[in-house]
């Protein structure tokens, strides 16, 4: 079987299930269960810390696993990434009391207090940053107040915590993280069940990202309507029972689905329809 590790709990677990669900596996019914076996598409997963991951991962002894691509880089695993995964999304960020320091350049010979070590390790010697990093678990903005750094580098979203704490982010992200597949570094590729299994949440992706349009236009119209809605290759086009109509079938983006019925409408499309895309293979 496929031995497959998801994250038993935290940001990453709830989307984690929603989405192997959504590709046809069978979840834990209970936040309890920490391994569950589905005989029939022969995969057994284990629920473990997310932090924990990639390291059973770089050990071989589980094939795959779904985590953070910062809690990968973390952990200085001997694993990778191989599918982005489009959850979970962050951003990693320096910050400290305004006149401090105005990017990653300034920050020599001073403290830089995190959860996330080797990541700001990595970054700061990537930038031949010569600078100590004390690692803290959690409520990170404290710590130059308390004089235990002068930096601290954590996750931004809006800004307001930090705000709060009468501090400011500065220079360029240290860098973007989101929920991820991981395999070891240099395992098969090719494997055909991981092949399957990433195809799967590929399909979800997709499903997630476009809706099926149809609709019906005079076939005058029809090259104007096709470059509107050029689908993945291309469109269907079926002629329908009235002569110099015909009917239209294509991928579109979810999110400009909207825009698109507008166009279609305006050069004389009717009867636009959209669909949810439940699954896919592409």
């Amino acid at each position: 079987m496929l031995r497959i590790a998801v994250p038993n709990k935290g940001s990453l677990s709830g989307p984690a299930a929603e989405m192997l669900h959504e590709a046809g596996y069978q979840q834990r019914r209970e936040s309890k269960e920490l391994r569950i076996v589905d005989p029939e598409n022969e995969v057994e997963f284990f629920y473990l810390r997310p932090r924990d991951i990639a390291i059973y991962v770089s050990s071989g002894r589980l094939d795959i696993g779904i985590t953070g691509r910062d809690l990968l880089i973390d952990s200085g695993a001997n694993a990778e990434e191989i599918l982005p995964l489009g959850f979970a999304r962050s951003t990693f960020r320096y910050a400290t009391k305004p006149g401090t320091a105005k990017g990653v350049r300034d920050l020599n010979g001073m403290t830089v207090a995190t959860s996330y070590e080797g990541i700001v390790a990595k970054h700061l010697a990537d930038h031949g940053i010569d600078a100590s990093v004390v690692h803290l678990d959690g409520a990170v903005e404290t710590a130059i107040e308390l004089g235990v750094a002068e930096v601290i580098a954590d996750v931004v979203e809006t800004g307001t915590s930090l705000r709060n704490a009468g501090l400011e982010v500065i220079g360029e992200p240290i860098m973007k993280s989101e929920a991820v597949v991981i395999r070891r570094t240099g395992a098969d590729g090719e494997e055909p069940k991981v092949q399957q299994f990433l195809r799967r949440l590929q399909g979800v992706l997709v499903a997630r990202t476009y809706v099926m349009m149809d609709y019906d236009c005079r076939v005058e119209q029809l090259e104007k309507a096709v470059a509107l809605t050029p689908g993945l290759e291309s469109p269907t086009v079926s002629p329908l029972h009235n002569e110099g109509w015909v009917a239209v079938r294509a991928m579109v983006p979810a999110k400009e689905a909207q825009r698109i019925m507008d166009d279609l409408y305006d050069i004389g499309a009717r009867a636009i329809l959209t669909t949810a895309i439940h699954a896919c293979r592409l």
